[in-house]
């Protein structure tokens, strides 16, 4: 893919590509997961990191893939350890205020809000804390998990909370109903192993850059979508693997779709509701307006919340 000297910088994503790219060369070489689907007829294996910008962008797109396909696929969360600390100068990014201004960048080709002031304001040494966190979070309960992470998400793209820290992580944790104090003992101590975990299965299944998305039947057939791509892409890699798989209707009005994703981005909620994109943000200021949703707006785009479930 690149010669010797490595142009790749993990926080730089490759707007083409749409990756965020590890430092780490690893083999490209897919293997199976030790772990069977039990339930499900198509597994999937989703390697991410909190502050993969690339991931922030498929967001709407999974969002889709979980309320059309939720009943016949399993999404096994996986954390790649984007950045392990500051230790290397590649790609023109050596230092975290150079992650700025591309953050703001993958903001519009994505159309997702992202804020890059956090990286010049209140930087990350390292993407390990929050990924070892959400480990944590799912050895207490895999659906707070996934809100947890959401949140945190949520803290660093949009709020630009510096989510290395543990003060902002408690705040994320207590909002979706963790127990803190568990999530504290598990972080300083299981939840690294279960990090490490994810590490090893990554680089033996040839994790270079996220998202990478495995798709498995029960046959050990996979698929795998690298990097953010249309909806289509994830539908077809299913229907691949599972043609008989039927498509669950959903109800696309706004309450529904806010009870079921209490914050929405206008991108995610055009995703979800089929209203065309440049018409999106005009219904859901029309709904703020009317006081039932509320807005948070960063320079590069808003988010909109229920009432009372915002900051």
């Amino acid at each position: 893919m690149n010669n010797e000297t490595s142009k790749n910088n993990p926080l730089l994503c490759d707007i083409e590509t749409g990756m965020c790219e590890t430092t780490d060369e690893t083999s490209n070489t897919v293997t199976q997961s030790n772990e069977q689907s039990t339930k499900k007829s198509v597994k999937l294996i989703y390697y991410t990191d909190p502050i993969c910008s690339s991931c922030w962008g498929i967001e709407p797109q999974l969002r889709k893939l979980k309320l059309e396909y939720g009943n016949a696929i399993e999404i096994e969360y996986r954390m790649g350890g984007l950045l392990p600390d500051w230790n290397y100068n590649s790609g023109g990014i050596g230092k975290p205020s150079d992650v700025a201004s591309h953050w703001d960048e993958v903001s519009v080709h994505y159309d997702m809000p992202i804020d890059g002031d956090l990286w010049l304001e209140d930087p990350l040494d390292s993407s390990y804390p929050p990924s070892i966190a959400f480990k944590a979070a799912q050895m207490q309960d895999n659906e707070k998990a996934l809100l947890f992470l959401r949140e945190i998400k949520e803290l660093v793209f949009l709020h630009k909370k510096n989510i290395a820290k543990w003060e902002h992580l408690e705040v994320a944790a207590k909002k979706v109903g963790l127990n803190t104090e568990k999530l504290k003992i598990d972080f300083d101590s299981s939840a690294k192993d279960l990090f490490e975990e994810d590490l090893k299965l990554g680089k033996e299944l040839g994790v270079r850059g996220f998202p990478t998305i495995f798709f498995l039947d029960e046959s050990g057939n996979k698929e795998i979508v690298y990097g953010t791509r249309p909806y289509a892409f994830y539908e077809m890699a299913i229907l691949k693997l599972n043609p008989n798989i039927t498509k669950s209707e959903y109800s696309k009005n706004w309450e529904t779709l806010f009870s079921i994703y209490p914050t929405l981005t206008a991108k995610e909620f055009s995703e979800l509701s089929g209203t065309p994109r440049n018409e999106s943000e005009a219904q859901l200021n029309e709904l703020v307006a009317k006081g039932n949703l509320e807005k948070h707006t960063t320079k590069n785009g808003s988010i909109w919340a229920r009432k009372n479930t915002g900051r």
